[in-house]
């Protein structure tokens, strides 16, 4: 991973490979086709949002997010890039590292999940504070399973995953919790992809209720949209990929190859 400072000008400045993530807000995203990228003013918007929440300062200007994430990418020449955007003011970071992708089977055959106890304690702000308790919660999975979801354990709602947004398709309604999880940028865009598809209730499902699914899967900038197979060992609906998530990982391609654009330099 490669880490530089942008300064107010835009211009970049390469940070040594130590360097600690500073507390504050970040946002996280990939290239497609090198150095085309989705969205960006949503991740723009969420970075200055989650600045605000956290009581700090949410004047990070466009142009200087735009210039430097793409001076970033081109600096960093990669076939694919992953970044990590972060923003403690007054300092603006952004670290870059290889693109991977999912192996194509776990497409295929769909995520194993387990449940875990945690929650994020704001958790409308992507803060830096929770990249450590991800980690920590990642390591500790069991061996096979590929994302931990989180459910509140007052009410047992199903919220999200560790670095992911979940959905599920009961009773031919897709459903997501909307209130208290972080409000992913595909997770906007899948929603409105689901539009004329199936009805949407922005509300959880409930750990009663996971039997009763028929469908579930997880999207995020990484992921896309990936179906999840089982959740602590039971499986979902038939145990692999439903028509609701193949249609939307679908809708999503299309999505990309039509909106995803080059970032402006200053």
């Amino acid at each position: 991973m490669t880490t530089f400072e942008v300064a107010r000008d835009g211009t970049l400045q390469q940070l040594p490979g130590n360097v600690l993530t500073p507390e504050g807000a970040y946002t996280t995203f990939r290239t497609y086709e090198g150095s085309r990228v989705l969205r960006p003013e949503q991740h723009l918007a969420r970075l200055r949002e989650s600045a605000g929440l956290q009581g700090l300062a949410a004047d990070l200007d466009a142009a200087r997010f735009e210039g430097g994430v793409g001076r970033a990418i081109a600096t960093a020449a990669l076939a694919e890039a992953r970044l990590r955007v972060t923003f403690a003011p007054p300092r603006l970071l952004v670290s870059v590292w290889p693109f991977e992708p999912l192996p194509a089977q776990l497409y295929e055959t769909g995520a194993r999940c387990v449940s875990l106890p945690a929650r994020r304690v704001n958790p409308h702000a992507k803060d830096t504070r929770f990249l450590a308790e991800a980690a920590a919660a990642y390591a500790a999975l069991p061996a096979g399973a590929h994302e931990g979801l989180m459910f509140d354990a007052a009410d047992g709602a199903l919220l999200e995953g560790l670095s992911s947004n979940v959905f599920a398709v009961l009773y031919g309604q897709l459903r997501t919790e909307n209130e208290r999880v972080l409000l992913g940028v595909t997770r906007g865009v899948v929603l409105e992809l689901a539009a004329g598809l199936l009805p949407v209730r922005l509300e959880p499902v409930r750990r009663e209720q996971l039997a009763r699914l028929d469908e579930a899967f997880l999207t995020s900038v990484s992921r896309g949209v990936l179906a999840v197979a089982s959740i602590d060992g039971r499986p979902v609906g038939g145990g692999r990929p439903g028509p609701v998530a193949l249609a939307l990982a679908e809708r999503l391609r299309a999505t990309v190859e039509r909106e995803a654009r080059q970032l402006q330099l200053m």
